[in-house]
């Protein structure tokens, strides 16, 4: 009876269990090609013993960066991974200078890149990584090794028992993986999670997954490099799901369409996205439909989990799923009905709306130092609760400190920081996990977040503000694609606001605002005084000291690639406020 201790268990466990014909799926050329659970295991093999004959020794840290969800980076992560060595995945968007941190940092030995655009960024600063032997790419290019060079050299099977043996040497506790966040400040710290670690989290949090084992398909598109996506892959191969790889966002919608998954993950972003995008949809109707159309969406925004709205309501969301929400079903495929939300608050709004078009929304809430999930909200057994993260999973336990920090004990807690016992012993305090984030236990377990610590500010008069809930209030609105509430020291909050241009720009014509500049467009009359109206709206739910008295528009819009954002999604408050430096300064007259 196969059992799951260690990260390369899990395609056995699967193969014995739930034998896939399709275990991993990517689109190459305009076609899905399937891997079987066999194919899956015979290639990792494959990996180890190739790898094993490239002098490859346990402990070993083998970096894998693509810029895409691929099979290829599964049988890597097995093939590394039952050698005793580590696999460091790595943001494919972050700069050359990170890169050459990273790969320095953890000593990566070989180094597997996705394409062209990856293995150019990497052969910039090969020079500055003495550790670098060799870099392979998944894509055939012509100035790169094909990783299927290191296959071929694995396909002797002669020193299988070697790799057996190395593979039985691999203890629960031992380290598996370096995870380099993507911090929001200063250079990246790598996270050291074990294999009990990760192989704890997917076992405890499958036990909120409604699937049905063997039977179920997930389309995976956040990137593997971060935890989540790459904690629930390794759920998925528990559960028996196949797995659909994404091809890039862009294609997302495409890509539903032809899997028709009944899982995916997302992040509060793509859920905004995608809700703004129907909402649009719905605004071009006329008549009876777009009359209809927006009754669904009223009655979406005020639903209550558990019929708690009562029988008249039910009977009319009834009505409203036949007539349009079933629509918008169709458009993600047909057969979604599990959405998991990570990486950032969701507004309860989209909690709402989602869940009465029974998409199965359910928020969770961890960190890349917990390996991530602390707690998820589950639909069954009144385990779901809006505006809150669901209560922790087992073996989790949590303990709000005196100051409303959330701090967590359980075998998902890291090892500690790679090379970094100083920032270590600041996190990890008598064994429990300082999480940095603010939060609540309510009398039934739920868990709430509130903000983040180290976001929180005091303005000028003594008084706290939590941007994140401010900031979650006034993306509610159609004009706003990114704020950043500032005031850190100053007589009242403010706002820093990327307007969502494509919006923006039909509103202004609209409005027979003929300019379409984005500069010119900020710069409007108008158009000020159409967002000082959505200020002062999003505004009266907040107590005085909190309300954005000031805001200013930014020409253009904020990105992974400007540096504004992290790969998460997240803002790089800093950055963005040098950024724009002038604008600040103008808001307070410095």
């Amino acid at each position: 009876m196969q059992t799951v201790t260690r990260l390369f268990d899990f395609p056995y466990y699967q193969l014995e269990k739930h034998a896939l014909k399709k275990a991993l799926v990517s689109k190459k050329n305009g076609e899905w090609i399937s891997t079987s659970t066999q194919e899956y295991i015979d290639k990792a093999n494959a990996i180890s013993r190739g790898l094993l004959r490239l002098g490859v020794k346990p402990n070993d840290k083998i970096a894998v960066i693509s810029l895409t969800n691929r099979t290829e980076w599964n049988i890597m992560d097995i093939g590394i991974l039952q050698l005793g060595a580590q696999n460091v995945p790595v943001y494919p968007t972050i700069s050359e200078d990170d890169y050459a941190y990273v790969l320095n940092h953890s000593e990566a030995k070989f180094c597997f890149v996705s394409c062209d655009e990856v293995y150019e960024k990497v052969t910039s600063i090969k020079g500055q990584v003495a550790s670098l032997e060799n870099v392979y790419s998944f894509d055939q290019l012509s100035n790169c090794d094909h990783w299927e060079k290191v296959l071929k050299l694995g396909k002797d099977t002669s020193n299988q028992e070697e790799i057996e043996k190395l593979k039985s040497a691999v203890s629960p506790n031992d380290l598996a993986t370096l995870i380099y966040t993507s911090g929001t400040t200063g250079k990246p710290k790598g996270v050291m999670l074990s294999h009990d670690n990760l192989v704890s989290n997917a076992v405890e949090s499958s036990k909120r997954f409604p699937i049905v084992d063997g039977e179920t398909k997930a389309l995976s598109f956040l990137p593997l490099c971060h935890v989540y996506e790459r904690m629930l892959i390794y759920l998925y191969q528990l559960r028996g799901v196949t797995i659909y790889y994404a091809e890039s966002l862009d294609k997302i919608s495409d890509n539903l369409k032809e899997t028709s998954p009944h899982v995916m993950t997302a992040v509060p972003r793509l859920l905004e996205k995608v809700y703004d995008k129907i909402y649009a949809k719905g605004t071009e109707l006329t008549g009876i439909k777009k009359k209809l159309f927006f009754w669904a969406v009223e009655l979406g925004l005020t639903y209550e989990p558990y019929g708690e709205n009562g029988w008249w309501y039910e009977m009319k969301l009834s009505l409203a799923r036949k007539l349009i929400f079933s629509k918008w079903k169709e458009g993600l495929g047909g057969n979604l009905r599990l959405i998991a939300s990570g990486s950032a608050a969701l507004q309860p709004r989209l909690s709402r709306i989602f869940n009465a078009a029974e998409f199965g929304l359910m928020e969770g809430y961890g960190l890349s130092e917990t390996s991530p999930v602390i707690s998820v909200n589950d639909m069954r057994d009144g385990g779901f609760r809006i505006g809150t993260v669901g209560k922790p999973i087992d073996r989790t336990e949590v303990k709000i400190a005196a100051d409303g920090e959330i701090c967590i004990k359980g075998p998902q807690v890291m090892l500690g920081y790679y090379k970094d016992e100083e920032k270590t012993k600041e996190v990890i305090v008598d064994g429990y996990f300082l999480t940095g984030d603010i939060g609540e236990l309510d009398s039934d377990g739920f868990l709430k977040i509130t903000d983040r610590k180290k976001e929180m500010f005091k303005t000028s008069g003594g008084k706290y503000v939590a941007p994140q809930l401010l900031e979650n209030r006034f993306k509610q609105s159609r004009f706003i694609e990114q704020i950043m509430v500032v005031g850190e020291g100053e007589k009242m909050p403010a706002a820093l606001i990327q307007p969502d241009f494509e919006f923006l720009k039909e509103w202004a014509s609209l409005h027979h605002i003929n300019s379409t500049e984005s500069q010119n467009l900020i710069d409007n009359e108008k158009v000020l005084q159409r967002y000082q109206k959505e200020i002062d709206e999003a505004n009266e739910k907040f107590a005085k000291w909190e309300k954005v008295k000031q805001f200013r528009l930014t020409p253009d819009a904020w990105s992974i690639d400007g540096g504004h954002l992290t790969p998460t999604m997240k803002l790089k408050r800093k950055v963005i406020k040098e950024k724009y430096i002038a604008l600040y300064n103008d808001i307070y007259e410095h």
